[in-house]
């Protein structure tokens, strides 16, 4: 296999890229100056050897704890579970969230042999037993996102005086209704409030 053929079949398997996109960006490389595809290669190479999980919360970080769990003006009485890393910087940009966070590393999902031992579950319940009042479930809208919500809060029920809430789901902002499907109307209108 040819080193063109190679760099693109490489970036085809990274999700949400296909096969064409790979090949403008395997091109477009081609094009660039060679400097331009050594930094890339260095800083896929520093992000392999750099980036750890958080030994607190599961984030990935280059310094262990993360920024966020180091973070004294973070509310600790807060704790807001997601599933990925990568949904963290989604939360951080509305502003609206100063507690800590935890991340599971995906959700459970029985099919794809992903059961609670195979997520970052157990250090979440350790970390309930401090001061903890509100946990705060942001796993995503899916079966799957809505499984593990569950699961956490029927472990979390035995913990007292802990509060378990969970995001709120309903329509985008700018969105259209006609472009909404029903399960997104039904959420908006079991979350209505008033104006």
């Amino acid at each position: 296999m040819s080193a063109i053929e190679s760099l693109i079949r490489e970036f085809a398997r990274l999700p949400g890229v296909g096969r064409k996109t790979a090949q403008r960006l395997t091109f477009f490389l081609l094009k660039s100056s060679p400097e331009d595809g050594r930094r890339l290669a260095r800083a896929i190479e520093r992000v392999i050897s750099e980036v750890v999980a958080c030994s607190v919360c599961g984030n990935l970080t280059t310094e262990d704890p993360c920024e966020l769990c180091s973070d004294l003006r973070r509310d600790p009485s807060q704790i807001c579970v997601v599933e990925e890393a990568s949904d963290i910087p989604a939360i951080e940009s509305s502003g609206q969230f100063r507690g800590r966070y935890h991340v599971l590393g995906g959700h459970l999902s029985p099919l794809d042999g992903v059961g609670p031992d195979e997520l970052n579950i157990a250090p979440l319940f350790g970390r309930l037993a401090s001061d903890v009042r509100e946990l705060i479930i942001a796993t995503n809208p899916s079966v799957e996102g809505e499984a593990t919500a569950s699961y956490l809060f029927r472990l979390a029920a035995g913990h007292e005086g802990l509060q378990v809430t969970r995001l709120a789901r309903g329509l985008p902002v700018g969105g259209d209704l006609e472009y909404a499907d029903g399960v997104t109307i039904a959420e908006a209108f079991n979350g209505r409030r008033e104006m």
